[in-house]
C-alpha cells in the first residue's frame, strides 16, 4: 500500500486534575467509577484486537504478504482472526461511546477522542490527530484519522486505502464477496491496533488519576449533549440509511450510529444523575425537568435504534428531521445545564 505522508502530529498530552484548572476538590465518585470502569473494559476490548490483529498479519508475514496465496493456503485461518478482531471490535466501540460524553466533554482527556473516536487525518489541521502511525515494514502514515475508523473502514472493506488491492476479499471462504468483507493489509491492520491497545492503556491510567469535579460534569454535558445534528448527518449518509453502494460515509459499517447516539447519551445522563441534587438545592424544579428532558432525549435514542434494528428502514428526509429535533432539544437542555450552572457558581470550561 502506498502511504501518502500528510503532516506532522503533536504528542497527546497528560491530564490531571486540581484547583488549577478552575475546577472544584469534590470529586464526582460515581461518574468516576462510570468512566474508569468502561476504561478498563475498553482496554480488554482493544487487547483482544491487537492480538488478532497480531495472528492476521503472522499469517500474512509467513505467506511473504502474498494475500491470494494467503486465502488459497489459510483462509480458515484468516477468517478466524478476523472474525476475532472485528468482534472484539463490536465490543470496544458501544463500550467507549458510553463514556465519550465524559472523555470529550472535559478539556483534559477531550485528546483521547480525537485520537480514538472523532479526529480527522492531516488535511484538516483543526480536529486532526496526534499521533503518526509507523508501520511494521517501516512506512509512515502521518495523523491518518481516528482509530476507530481506520480499523473499522479497514477490518470491514469500506476504505480502499487500508485494504488490499487486486485480490478478491473472500475471507469467509464462501465463494463470494457480501458487504462488511474486507481484507485488511496487515501492516496498517498491525499498526492501528498497536496504537489503539497503546492509547486504551494510556487512557485507563489517566482516567485513574482524574478528579472529575463539578465544573467537569457541567462542562461535558454542555458540551456533549447538543451534537445531535452531526451525528444524525453521519447515519444519514452511512449505509443503515443511504443504503450500500450509496455512502457517502466509509465507517458506522458494523453499528448502526444510532446505537452510538443513545450509547453516548446514556453515558450523559450518568453524569447528570450525579449533578441533579447540587441543581435541585438551588432550583428543584428546573432539575427535575432537565433530568426528565434528558432521559426523554436518551429514550427517543433508543426507540430509533431499536425500531432499525427490527427491520424499520428510514429514509434521508426522515434523518433530517429527526436531527433537527433532537439537536432542539439537546440545545435546550445544554441551555438549561449552562444556567443551573451560573446560578451555583460553576465555571463551564473553555476547549
Amino acid at each position: 500500500m502506498a502511504v501518502v505522508p500528510i503532516a506532522a502530529a503533536g504528542l497527546i498530552a497528560g491530564c490531571g486534575g486540581g484547583d488549577d484548572d478552575g475546577s472544584s476538590s469534590t470529586e464526582l465518585t460515581a461518574t468516576k467509577t462510570f468512566l474508569t470502569d468502561h476504561t478498563a473494559d475498553l482496554v480488554k476490548h482493544t487487547t483482544v484486537m491487537q492480538e488478532a490483529a497480531d495472528e492476521y498479519y503472522a499469517l500474512a508475514e509467513s505467506s511473504g504478504f502474498d494475500y491470494e496465496k494467503m486465502l488459497a493456503d489459510k483462509c480458515d485461518a484468516v477468517d478466524a482472526s478476523l472474525t476475532k478482531a472485528k468482534g472484539a471490535f463490536v465490543e470496544a466501540n458501544p463500550n467507549y461511546e458510553q463514556m465519550e460524553g465524559i472523555v470529550a466533554g472535559i478539556p483534559r482527556t477531550a485528546q483521547y477522542d480525537t485520537d480514538l473516536d472523532a479526529g480527522t487525518d492531516g488535511s484538516d489541521p483543526t480536529s486532526a490527530v496526534s499521533f503518526n502511525l509507523t508501520l511494521p515494514d517501516g512506512k509512515v502514515m502521518e495523523q491518518p484519522g481516528n482509530l476507530f475508523f481506520l480499523l473499522e473502514t479497514s477490518l470491514y472493506g469500506t476504505n480502499e486505502d487500508l485494504v488490499v488491492k487486486g485480490v478478491k476479499p473472500d475471507v469467509n471462504c464462501d465463494g463470494k464477496v457480501e458487504f462488511g468483507e474486507g481484507l485488511p493489509e496487515a501492516n496498517v491492520l498491525k499498526a492501528s491496533a498497536d496504537e489503539m491497545a497503546r492509547q486504551s492503556r494510556s487512557l485507563e491510567a489517566d482516567a485513574k488519576e482524574l478528579e472529575i469535579s463539578d465544573s467537569d460534569a457541567f462542562t461535558a454535558i454542555t458540551v456533549m449533549t447538543p451534537t445531535m445534528s452531526e451525528y444524525f448527518e453521519q447515519w444519514k449518509n452511512s449505509a443503515f440509511v443511504a443504503g450500500s453502494g450509496k455512502e457517502s460515509e466509509e465507517g458506522f459499517v458494523a453499528t448502526s450510529r444510532l446505537s452510538d447516539i443513545a450509547d453516548i447519551l446514556s453515558g450523559i445522563n450518568v453524569t447528570y444523575d450525579e449533578i441533579s441534587p447540587q441543581i435541585a438545592e438551588e432550583n428543584q424544579g428546573q432539575a427535575q425537568q432537565t433530568g426528565a428532558e434528558l432521559a426523554d432525549l436518551l429514550a427517543k435514542a433508543e426507540d430509533l435504534r431499536d425500531r432499525e434494528a427490527g427491520g424499520e428502514k428510514f429514509t434521508p428526509k426522515q434523518a433530517d428531521q429527526l436531527g433537527a429535533e433532537m439537536q432542539a432539544q439537546a440545545e435546550k437542555i445544554a441551555g438549561q445545564v449552562t444556567q443551573a450552572a451560573q446560578d451555583l457558581g460553576v465555571e463551564i470550561q473553555e476547549a
